[in-house]
């Protein structure tokens, strides 16, 4: 045994010297296209991350920092000034300009292969992205907005020049008269003609089921990037992830499996990053009348009572998960974020766990033989999160509640839950600045497509008394009177428990000995900062 492991280690630390500058990193799911205003999914940010650039960016602890802005300012409460980077350029040799932000916004309202409003829900908010020069861009909000920078983190800037030349101007009501007007497509990004950004890498092929190769931006604006290469090859079962990294397939993998970490912490040739993040694992509990996947969809839906939320919050045991499924790697919910963050109550206990109590709540309201359901969740997404859907799943059966889990796919569930085709989606989601205000504007405040807000409230959960609260924060610039409102909307959303935050999860990284890395907050891997020791 010991001269095995001792032949492992070698080879390990022989197959991928840092002299070849080729990185092969191991993705736990699979990116859904090249198009950088598609999805806003974490698999999809790891790879247009490479590639493609924003006015800000975030640093590894959610940080707003310039990136193709040197700068900004804001004039008033409704109007930003951005002072652009000089001497960028596109991957085809095109020099970034103001223009090219403005065209960027346009294509997101007339981008027809977008997804859940991933990005054209921060872009409708806009009023105005004028050119005004060059170099400057002012962006117009028709409501004060305190965290645009960090909103347009997420907004990845493309080049004009990929269509034939037009006058275009930034207009939310009409697309930017776009309608019937030439617009990159979901297929040129994918087979590369389309996919020019301004990024430390640039594309060389696209496997939708494969591999994804990038090349080394020689003419970067910023640091260059040590690797020449580098392969994000999808794997999204952690025992493979694991195996091919033992066996010197693979320099760095997401996600080994949560029972594997003792051990590969007694691996002389490995090493491991673990990051705390925001990423809340949470159910929503759907409202309409009948759910589908709630009692076969016939009949009043439980789910509407605040009673039965409260009783399927109280009926599930976070400390144990956290210890026996997670194995120590997240941190129980008390709230929407971690303790600390802006928005956040202090002092709060990790949610109750009491089965007696959600028995009690049930027969309250009405239903003391229980009900079914079915709980919808990915297998290769979140941590564990086939083997917590198993175990949310038991818990409820405890109390009356008959569950069916059924678990797929990340690419199949996010398309069907889009679809808004299920009742109890297990989900997850990492903010992009430590601020409740993100979570509440996504998924909890009542949806409104025309301001943007909302997007992701699939359950369709509408409280007056909630947005009286947190839509007014939305807009709030004062600080302290932010907070307050967030606070409040925080105490009002684990009252009515609209959706049921379960844990945070811990991101974890494992990579052969010679490297180094250190893991970020948002999960996102970057080769750019991947380095040799």
């Amino acid at each position: 045994m010991r001269l095995l492991a001792a032949t492992i280690t070698a080879l390990l630390i022989a197959a991928t010297p840092a002299a070849a500058q080729t990185l092969r990193i191991a993705m736990a799911a699979e990116p859904t296209s090249a198009d950088p205003q598609q999805y806003a999914a974490a698999p999809n940010s790891t790879l247009h991350d490479h590639i493609f650039e924003s006015l800000v960016e975030l640093d590894a602890r959610l940080k707003a920092q310039p990136s193709l802005a040197l700068a900004w300012t804001r004039r008033d409460d409704l109007t930003w000034e951005f002072a652009l980077r000089p001497g960028v350029r596109f991957h085809n040799g095109q020099p970034f300009t103001a223009q090219d932000v403005v065209f960027s916004f346009c294509r997101i309202l007339n981008n027809e292969g977008e997804v859940a409003l991933s990005y054209s829900a921060t872009v409708r908010r806009l009023t105005g992205v004028v050119a005004e020069a060059p170099d400057r861009v002012v962006i117009t909000t028709r409501v004060p907005e305190p965290l645009l920078a960090s909103d347009l983190s997420s907004l990845r800037i493309i080049p004009s020049g990929l269509v034939a030349p037009r006058p275009i101007a930034f207009d939310v009501a009409t697309n930017c008269a776009g309608a019937g007007q030439p617009w990159p497509t979901l297929a040129q990004f994918n087979e590369g003609s389309a996919a020019n950004g301004t990024g430390p890498f640039r594309l060389r092929s696209f496997g939708r089921g494969g591999a994804t190769w990038l090349d080394r931006n020689e003419d970067y604006w910023g640091p260059r990037p040590h690797w020449r290469e580098v392969r994000l090859q999808p794997v999204t079962a952690a025992g493979p992830r694991l195996a091919g990294l033992l066996a010197g397939d693979h320099d760095l993998i997401e996600a080994p499996a949560t029972g594997d970490i003792p051990r590969l912490r007694g691996n002389a040739a490995v090493r491991m990053a673990i990051a705390p993040t925001t990423r809340l694992i949470f159910l929503q509990l759907d409202q309409r009348q009948p759910a589908p996947f709630v009692n076969g969809g016939i009949g009043p839906n439980p789910l509407r009572d605040v009673r039965v939320r409260q009783a399927i919050s109280l009926a599930i045991d976070r400390a144990t998960i956290s210890a026996r499924v997670m194995d120590g790697l997240s941190l129980p919910a008390a709230q929407i974020l971690p303790e600390g963050m802006f928005g956040t109550i202090p002092g709060l206990p990790v949610l109750p766990y009491d089965p007696a109590r959600a028995r009690a709540l049930l027969a309250e309201a009405g239903f003391a033989e229980g009900f079914s359901l079915t709980l919808h969740a990915t297998n290769n997404r979140y941590v564990n999160d086939a083997r917590i859907a198993q175990a949310i799943a038991q818990y409820l059966n405890r109390i009356g509640v008959r569950v069916e889990v059924d678990v797929m796919p990340s690419n199949v569930f996010f398309t069907r839950r889009a679809r808004r085709e299920f009742s109890v989606p297990m989900g997850g989601w990492s903010a992009s600045a430590e601020e409740t205000l993100l979570f509440f504007r996504n998924w909890v405040v009542t949806a409104d497509r025309a301001r943007g807000i909302g997007g992701s409230n699939y359950s369709g959960w509408s409280d007056a008394a909630f947005d009286a609260l947190a839509v007014p924060a939305l807009t709030t610039m004062d600080t302290a009177e932010r907070g307050r409102l967030l606070r409040e909307a925080s105490r009002l959303a684990i009252e009515q428990m609209p959706v049921v935050p379960l844990h945070f999860e811990s991101a974890v990284w494992a990579f052969r000995r010679g490297l180094a890395y250190t893991g970020r907050m948002d999960q996102t891997t970057l080769a750019q900062e991947v380095q040799p020791e």
